[in-house]
């Protein structure tokens, strides 16, 4: 999105009626780049670990005497 942002923004040089693909352009960049920082922000954060433990389940019981 930045890429294609970026060639609106400083490449094309087209007149549409009523659209003014250079400010396109430059939003699709901000856009584009925010969206990249976030995702090295996510990216960086901390994931839980998943262990295995021995430990897990209750140790067994005795069996009931009554049955």
């Amino acid at each position: 999105m930045v890429a294609v942002g970026l060639i609106l923004a400083l490449a094309v040089r087209v007149d549409l009626f009523g659209i003014d693909l250079t400010m396109v352009g430059w939003i699709l960049a901000i856009v584009g780049a925010i969206g990249l920082v976030a995702s090295i922000v996510m990216a960086r954060q901390n994931r839980p670990v998943v262990t295995t433990r021995p430990d897990v389940y209750p140790p067994p019981r005795d069996p009931d005497v009554r049955y």
